[in-house]
């Protein structure tokens, strides 16, 4: 390995702790920068948190399944997943693949190779960056590439959650986007009855983008159905 590799980010996803130590201390060794989630909810949390080039997935947690991992970092991120299983049945591979992991190796598998997906991963993923995607709304420029929101280049501070809600909206610009695909791809297939977070994460946004929040003209609600970005 060249000592030249750059410093890419790796979410470990494991709640075996021997297997995720061996793997951090291993990837450290070969220049990455290593974040480890022992369950779901905290990979999900630091994916939103940390942004990692690549993420690397058991499918075994003790909150949920794998597979369910998978869905909500798809529903706001592209990042390549690799996952890492001792399930060895062929419907559990074609089952993550389909909801969007990159590569899928089994236990017990070799470093060596693991490493050089790893690498393909993250160039595939940086060969297919898109070079722009930028959503103007009114005077507020949603920078999908860059992730952030600006009005007359000052940059508008949003947090994890607030932005996966915007960055939805805007990638269905003047689309209504129903209250489960934002539940299910902002929170988590868990979190489907849970819609008062829409009107709490609505409100907040509407009180940093809207110029006046009690009568927005862009982020609009559809009571009982969903929420458009208006342009």
């Amino acid at each position: 390995m060249s000592s030249a590799q750059p410093a890419y980010t790796v979410l470990v996803v494991d709640d075996e702790p021997t297997l995720a130590r061996a793997l951090a201390i291993n990837l450290r060794a070969h220049g990455w920068r290593v974040v480890t989630a022992a369950d779901g909810r905290s990979a999900l949390d630091a994916a939103a948190t940390e942004h990692p080039d690549v993420v690397v997935l058991d499918l075994g947690l003790p909150d949920m399944d794998g597979t369910e991992v998978i869905a909500g970092l798809r529903g706001w991120t592209t990042v390549p997943i690799v996952v890492l299983s001792a399930r060895q049945h062929g419907e559990d591979k074609v089952e993550a693949l389909d909801l969007g992991a990159d590569d899928y190796v089994t236990k017990p598998f070799a470093m060596n190779e693991l490493m050089a997906r790893l690498r393909a991963a993250v160039r595939r993923s940086q060969d297919s960056a898109p070079t722009t995607s930028v959503v103007t709304v009114g005077d507020l420029v949603v920078d999908m590439a860059r992730k952030k929101v600006l009005r007359d280049d000052v940059e508008i501070r949003l947090t994890p959650t607030e932005w996966s809600f915007l960055e939805l909206l805007a990638r269905n610009l003047g689309r209504l986007v129903p209250r489960e695909q934002i539940l299910r791809e902002v929170w988590g297939p868990a979190y489907l009855h849970e819609s008062h977070y829409l009107r709490v994460y609505a409100a907040q946004l509407r009180r940093k983008l809207e110029d006046d929040p009690a009568h927005p003209r862009h982020l609009m609600t559809s009571p009982g159905l969903g929420y458009t970005l208006e342009p």
